[in-house]
Formats: structure tokens, sequence, C-alpha cells
């Protein structure tokens, strides 16, 4: 499985996938069929996360193809990251509990064999063993498969969820915060209080074709605990009616500046703001610091081919910049750099944001009912 660090092919991967392969989605979205069998899965939530695709122009391709009734799974699925974001966005010491959690967890287990063999693929379970190799060399997983991967590490390798989600972020091609820790949260059962996923030998046979055997796994372990609750904090995600004439910082979950709701605007300067691993909390692998470079030399590419000026900057370059706006870029590692070293941002939402966070207060069966609402708003 190749994922090319270009929107040329993210849009051609979109364009075959809706052409070939939409139609049977909902019906074959929940089989793993093997990295070089991806045929039933769409394969664009890289270019999703760092902005190369957006949510609406993925949908608005879609439903030119098929009716929305046609179409309702995989619109779901693809605005499950919508509102992991903005859940998280209006709850965001979700995150900042979860890196000093992650923090005191490394020093206990940085020579714990267990949690050793786990990340080097060397359990009793062949099927979890072949899934960190897959998600090593191809920066990837099915979603299925990243759930069966989450309950065997908390419930049958007992390790800590924290630890697990880390091992994610630093190698996904797709990770963010957001969608990662939620979801590892929710696997262990303290995103939703009681309610977690346990993977069982009859479903990981059943959705990979008996690819794998002799799966012994705890199928009945309880839900984990977690006696924090996060109230809602309320947020104002406003742009500004005047929009003037100064820089803009891009940030790597927005690298398609062309396909922004702020295109139109005139900027004097676009600075294309990278990250890299000595201000991170989580260490990305080399293979993941190469696609967000390559990602953001086509930005820079194509900014440069519509005459734009643009230039690549690290982020400890930005206090170097006067008068500037930035993209927003969400609860995460760049957020964090920005207010631990005091940087203030005037930034510029996404219209979408603006509309679909606002129905993240509560859980996604909430959200979906607003989907149609939020679709016709663009169309």
């Amino acid at each position: 499985m190749i994922f090319e660090a270009s929107r040329a092919k993210a849009v051609d991967k979109l364009n075959q996938f809706v052409e070939n392969n939409l139609s049977e989605y909902s019906k074959l979205r929940n089989f793993d069929f093997g990295p070089d069998k991806r045929s039933n899965i769409s394969c664009l939530s890289p270019y999703i996360t760092h902005g190369i695709l957006n949510e609406l122009e993925i949908i608005d391709k879609s439903l030119k193809k098929f009716s929305f009734a046609k179409n309702e799974k995989f619109i779901q699925e693809v605005l499950w990251r919508t509102y992991w974001k903005g859940w998280l966005e209006l709850r965001p010491n979700v995150w900042s509990d979860y890196l000093i959690e992650l923090n005191n967890l490394r020093n206990k287990f940085k020579d714990n064999q267990n949690y050793l063999n786990a990340i080097e693929g060397k359990t009793d379970l062949e099927c979890f063993n072949q899934w960190v190799n897959e998600l090593k060399e191809n920066n990837y997983l099915h979603n299925h498969t990243r759930m069966w991967f989450a309950s065997i590490w908390i419930f049958t390798l007992e390790l800590p969820w924290q630890l697990g989600a880390e091992f994610f972020l630093k190698h996904l091609y797709d990770g963010d915060a957001a969608s990662n820790t939620l979801g590892w949260r929710w696997v262990a059962g303290i995103q939703t209080q009681g309610k977690h996923y346990l993977a069982s030998e009859w479903n990981i046979k059943k959705f990979t074709n008996n690819r794998f055997q002799n799966i012994k796994l705890n199928e009945s372990a309880p839900p984990k605990v977690s006696e924090k609750s996060y109230p809602l904090i309320k947020r104002e995600f406003n742009n500004p009616q005047n929009i003037e004439d100064e820089n803009l910082l891009i940030f790597e979950n927005n690298l398609s500046f062309e396909i922004t709701d702020f295109k139109e605007n005139k900027f004097k300067k676009i600075y294309l703001v990278s990250n890299n691993n000595k201000n991170r909390s989580i260490k990305l692998s080399e293979k993941l610091e190469k696609f967000k470079s390559l990602l953001m030399e086509d930005q820079k590419q194509r900014l440069k081919d519509k005459s734009i000026d643009c230039e690549a900057i690290d982020i400890s370059e930005i206090k170097n910049i006067e008068n500037y706006y930035g993209l927003y870029p969400a609860v995460g590692e760049n957020l964090d750099y920005l207010n631990s070293n005091n940087i203030r941002i005037n930034f510029l939402y996404r219209n979408l944001d603006q509309l679909a966070w606002q129905y993240c207060n509560k859980g996604f069966f909430n959200f979906k009912s607003y989907i149609p609402k939020i679709i016709s708003t663009f169309n």
C-alpha cells in the first residue's frame, strides 16, 4: 500500500474510489482483506488529516454519484473525524491530561517486556504481530483492525491504552490528537463510561476472511474505569469580519490552501509551518515525518505555480514574523507549542467546523442527526 504525498494523487484516489468502489462500501467496509486488498475502503484519511482533501469535497463527489440514502454510511464515516475534533475542542483537557498520563507511564513501562514485545510484534498472537509490522511498514491500518488492535492491547496484553495511542500516533499517516485519543478511550470504556469494545476470535476470523488462526483473547474483561469527568467548555469559533492584508500561517492540517474558505483573500505571504520532533511530546517515526515534509513541499509548489508568495518555516520561527493570521491547527501538538510559548494568533476557522462543532456537545448518534443539515448548508 502506497500513499503518495500529492494532492493530484489524492484527487485521483478519490475519483477512482467513487467511480469503482463506493457502491459496495456499506456492504464491504468492515472487512480487512489485507494491506494489498483495500479497494473496499477509500483510504483517504491520510489526506483528510492533512487537509489535502476536505470532507465537503469528498461528500460532494460521492453525492454526484449516488443519493444521500445510498451514501449515508460513507458520509457518516467521513464526518466522524469532524465530530471527534469538535468533541475535543469542547473538552481540550482530555488531550492535556492524556499527555500527562502518558509521560508518567513511559518511565514505568520503558523496560517492561510485555510492552516491548507488543511494539516489536513479538507477542503470542500472530494477527497482532502482523498488524504491528503492517503499521510500521505502511503507516496505516484498516479501521476495524485498529479496534481489534486497541482491544487486544488493553484487555488481552493488559497494557495502558495511553501507550497504545502513542504507538499509533508515532506511525499512522492519518493520526491526529482527536480521532486517535478518543478512539482509544472509546475502546477502553472511558469515552462512554462503562461501554468498551472487546475484540473476539469469531469477529476477527469473519472479517479477515479467516486469515488468522489460534486467536486466544480475553473476551470477558470489564471496561476500564476513570474517575475523571470533562464538562463542556464554552468556546467561540468566530472569524474576524474583515480579514486584512496580512501574512498567513498554515499548519500541517490545512495543506491545500486553494480549497480553503480563505482562498479568495489576499495575503502578503503564506508561511507553511512544520513542527519537528524536538518540539513534539510524541515523537513521530522517520517515515511519518517524511510524509508530512513531502506534503508541505507539494503545497508549496502548488502555491508557487499560482504565483503566491510562500515560504516553509519551522514552528519555532513564527516569533520572527509580524502581522499574521493562522488557519486553526486544532487541539494537538501545534496548538500546544503555540500556547506554551505564548504565541498569540488570530485564528481563521473553517466554515464546516464553525457549523459542525456546535453539534459535538453530545455523542455521535446526536451529531449524525444533523448531518443532512450540515451538508445542505454547503451544497
